[in-house]
């Protein structure tokens, strides 16, 4: 909402400066994002008459031009020729800087000094319809009225400010200015000047039309409908004041019934619209259209409408989009000799998705989106009724007004003393007294409780908190005390989950994975294919028709990403997410759905962050590692098993993940048959569920001191069946060695001659350590011994020589 200063002024008494208003307003929770002067770039152009015109000693076309700008003659070169002893021109003094840029010094041309520039319409960013015809050949030629000496930007009325409202949606009523008027009046104290139509007490006093009726067909659509009747009508341009005003507001001006009819809707806030009331056949109508119904539109667009949207008609045929745009055929032209003004209600929900669907946006639809006062319908004609008079555009003879809904006026109660409790300060019953005093709201006091009656204009105001928070904006926010919340804990900290949560994250970014967002909702079939069809939540209106169900897996969006980043040559992607996952019930709306967060990643390509090799792929090893890591931070012994879900994963390459003997996730290079599906080359994935990892999470941090003993390594290689699992050895190892096996790691796996068939090798590093004394070779050997005993008991295993 655009607020012109000056007309502000004309509506209450205002006694700072435009900054300072917007800095009241703002402080009053009314943001002003920003203070526009129309003034800037006219600070020093004077109206100046040319009193003498002589050709330049020294250049043939240039005249030098002897300049009366009322306070001092001054000398202009100048190169324009339309010029005339006697015109009143605009004269830039020296020191402008003009609306273009252009900045005007004392010079020098061919040896006579200029002081000054005379200007034309482009140099002032003005339209055609400022100056004289002779402009459009070079100088902005003005009228012979012009004041020799003014300031040019006064005299155009631009000595004004623009209040730029960012108006949020509780606040509707500000779309109007004898509100914004109210606003400052109570934020600083005084008294508003508004038009007796600001009151909604006064009465239309005109006949009742009876050669039209009003027929509202959809109530719910249309709470009330009002028409005024015009004839005697004269098409011409608005006066100069209404222009600038209305051109400060941001709204064009065309006509003096077009003008009055925006102007209105700009001061009292009531879109209006009018009609050419011959054009009109028989009997108005509010309606929905009928299925293709057609209508042309003032921007001369055929559109189709559809049974959802409001129209207003006619016996015969739809002569406007209702609370968006009046239709083409019954348009005012300069023909026009009587009117119809329209003055409605209608729904906001119907205005918003018919301008949503059509495409059109204006200040009238912009109203009717937010919210109009219905009371203030018949006010607004009465203010268009003067306006018309004053104008002498037209005649008012008659109106109708239709009623299907007027909601009664809220009645809200406001204590004292819970109010003081609220705000944290000490409030005196008259405080509120002058707060409602102030907002020129009406009210009935006993013993420190108010029972307010809230004006219709004021739709915000629905309950006691809404009237606290006009008793806190008016007395200032600034006596609000700052003070720290009460209470053992003052200040905030991450829960554990979201600790847990960011240290997962911290550790997949250390690892050289870069994190990524995908869609909650996915395509069906890939969901099915990762997650769980049967618990998959289907969508009623997906953004986009393929992504139609809530994901069960966060692997399909990954892979997606994954795709097209390979499409797109880039050959390094190593990817991973943190986010939900959502598992219906079996039995729709038995129960509310589960959001499960989950980990995955996703690692394809080749790598150039190694320091060892040129490039190196990432495989099943890389993300093991991570996993690895993972463990690692947070104190868990992860357990890889063979795949169960061969289909998806690579037999020989894959691994289901298993804590404490509960599964957790999946790890594995994707099966060679799905690598055409998805476009890519031995992919790389896991996933695990977080909810497990942070239930066995190790919760204290666990200090050692630096050994101070030496540690022995010893290797242990073994010959075991080809079915016996590496991590099953390991962990046997891991058991046998008791304490002082620190650590133990396998190194080589190998199968062929001379190992026999049906049998392979597998190679251990084991460390021993003591942290209280130096071991002997001799127990280390002995319980390297006891370890092959162990593994030669369970496994049936050699030790290879």
């Amino acid at each position: 909402m655009k607020v012109s200063l000056e007309w502000l002024r004309e509506l209450v008494d205002i006694d700072q400066s435009a900054v300072e208003l917007a800095e009241t307003l703002t402080r009053g929770g009314i943001e002003v994002e920003d203070v526009e002067d129309l003034n800037k770039g006219f600070e020093k152009v004077v109206i100046g008459e040319i009193l003498s015109l002589t050709k330049h000693p020294d250049a043939d076309r240039l005249l030098v031009c002897a300049v009366n700008v009322g306070h001092e003659e001054v000398t202009i070169v100048t190169g324009a020729q339309n010029l005339l002893t006697g015109d009143r021109i605009p004269v830039a003094l020296i020191g402008a800087n003009l609306p273009n840029g252009l900045s005007i010094k004392k010079s020098k041309l061919r040896g006579v000094v200029s002081l000054g520039m005379l200007c034309s319409r482009e140099e002032l960013l003005l339209d055609d319809t400022v100056g004289l015809d002779r402009s459009s050949d070079g100088i902005l030629i003005l009228p012979a009225t012009a004041p020799i000496g003014e300031s040019f930007g006064h005299y155009l009325g631009l000595d004004n400010s623009v209040l730029d409202l960012e108006l949020y949606p509780n606040r509707p009523d500000c779309l109007a200015m004898v509100n914004v008027a109210r606003e400052v009046a109570s934020l600083t104290q005084k008294k508003p000047h508004l038009p007796k139509w600001a009151d909604q007490g006064q009465v239309l006093s005109l006949p009742v039309a009876t050669d039209l009726r009003i027929i509202i067909e959809d109530q719910d659509l249309c709470w009330r409908y009002a028409g005024l009747m015009v004839e005697d009508v004269h098409i011409e341009p608005s006066p100069e004041w209404m222009q600038r005003r209305l051109k400060a507001a941001g709204v064009r001006p065309i006509n003096n019934i077009v003008d009055i009819t925006n102007y209105v809707m700009m001061e009292m806030g009531q879109p209006l619209h009018a009609f050419d009331r011959e054009k009109i056949k028989g009997n108005v109508h509010v309606r929905v259209a009928q299925p293709e119904e057609k209508i042309i539109t003032l921007d001369n667009v055929e559109r189709t409408l559809n049974p959802h949207t409001l129209i207003i008609a006619d016996d015969t045929q739809p002569l406007a989009v209702a609370g968006v745009m009046g239709g083409l055929d019954s348009e005012v032209t300069g023909t026009t000799k009587s009117l119809m003004i329209e003055s409605a209600h209608f729904s906001s929900v119907s205005v918003r998705r018919t301008s949503r669907r059509l495409g059109l946006r204006s200040e009238a639809s912009n109203r009717f989106e937010k919210g109009i006062d219905v009371s203030g319908i018949v006010a607004a004609l009465g203010r268009v009724c003067d306006l018309l008079q004053d104008l002498g555009a037209g005649r008012p003879v008659a109106f109708v007004d239709e009623v299907k809904h007027i909601p009664p006026r809220r009645q809200v109660a406001l204590s004292t003393e819970r109010t003081s409790t609220v705000l944290g300060i000490e409030l005196a019953v008259s405080e509120i007294h002058q707060v409602l005093e102030d907002l020129n709201f009406e009210y009935q006091e006993n013993d420190g409780l108010f029972q307010v009656e809230i004006p219709t204009y004021r739709s915000d105001i629905e309950i006691e908190e809404d009237l606290m928070e006009e008793v806190a904006r008016l007395i200032g926010y600034d006596r609000i005390p700052t003070t720290l919340p009460q209470g053992d804990q003052t200040q905030g900290r991450r829960t554990p989950e979201q600790e847990f949560r960011r240290r997962m994250r911290k550790v997949l970014a250390q690892s050289g994975l870069d994190e990524v967002l995908t869609y909650t909702f996915t395509r069906a079939e890939a969901d099915a294919q990762w997650g769980s069809a049967k618990h998959s939540i289907p969508l009623l209106n997906p953004l986009r028709e393929e992504l139609g169900v809530m994901r069960t897996s966060l692997i399909p969006g990954l892979l997606d990403v994954a795709a097209r980043n390979v499409a797109r040559r880039n050959t390094d992607v190593s990817i991973f997410e943190i986010g939900n996952t959502y598992w219906g019930d079996e039995q729709p709306l038995k129960k509310l759905p589960k959001e499960e967060l989950r980990v995955a990643a996703v690692a394809v390509g080749k790598s150039d962050r190694h320091w060892f090799s040129q490039s190196s792929s990432y495989d099943f090893y890389y993300l093991k590692g991570i996993m690895e890591a993972v463990a690692h931070e947070f104190g868990l012994k992860l357990e890889y098993r063979l795949a169960e879900n061969q289909s998806l994963l690579h037999p020989g390459r894959s691994a289901d993940i298993y804590l404490q003997n509960e599964f957790v996730g999946f790890l594995g290079e994707i099966h060679p048959s799905l690598e055409k599906e998805w476009g890519l080359e031995r992919a790389v994935i896991f996933e695990l569920e977080m909810e497990p990892l942070f239930k066995k999470t190790r919760q204290t941090v666990r200090a050692h001191s630096i050994p101070r003993f030496p540690a022995i390594q010893r290797d242990l290689a073994v010959v075991v069946g080809v079915e016996t699992s590496a991590e099953a050895v390991m962990s046997k190892i891991r058991k046998l060695g008791g304490n002082l096996l620190q650590h133990v790691e396998i190194f080589d796996v190998y199968t062929g001659k001379p190992i026999a068939e049906g049998q392979k090798s597998l190679a251990f590093t084991l460390r021993y350590q003591s942290l209280e004394r130096t071991l002997t070779d001799e127990e280390v050997s002995l319980l390297n011994s006891r370890i092959l005993e162990g593994i030669q008991q369970d496994f049936g295993a050699e030790r290879r020589k």
